[in-house]
């Protein structure tokens, strides 16, 4: 280009930031025991069904949300139904002893990002057994 041709015209841009990826049903749910801060509240789910359901009436519509923690992957997947259950207004007891798997794989991204406002993570002392549970939320079950 020569000194004494016309500038060109600016081309607009549009900047943007990628939308942080979502996150799956159970993506980074399942961790080792360890401190909680103070602020979130924990549910052992050892615990009678009535009182994790009296828990999750208590905290599903709170600022902080809440921990879990069972070496059941049985539990673990009861206690995320149980959730959604509570979110929705829903039966939480049915929900916790009998979680509808088809209906927990077909939530939408907003739901499950709801879920996980709510239900910050599951603790554990057994990772490997909850984790292999939890695969029939993701699609990720063995084939027998």
């Amino acid at each position: 280009m020569s000194h004494d041709s016309p500038a060109p015209e600016p081309i607009p841009l549009t900047l943007s930031v990628p939308p942080r990826p979502e996150r799956g049903l159970t993506d980074d749910l399942v961790r080792p025991v360890g401190p909680v801060h103070p602020e979130i509240e924990v549910v052992d789910l050892t615990a009678s069904d009535a009182a994790v359901a009296e828990f999750l009436v208590r905290v599903a519509h709170s600022d902080s949300g809440f921990v879990a923690r069972t070496d059941s992957g049985e539990r673990a997947v009861g206690i995320i139904a149980a959730t959604v259950a509570a979110l929705m207004g829903e039966d939480i007891h049915s929900a916790l002893a009998n979680p509808d798997v088809d209906f927990l794989t077909g939530l939408k991204p907003p739901a499950v990002a709801a879920l996980r406002e709510v239900l910050l993570a599951i603790e554990t002392g057994n990772q490997d057994a909850v984790t292999a549970a939890l695969t029939v939320l993701t699609g990720d079950a063995p084939t027998a």
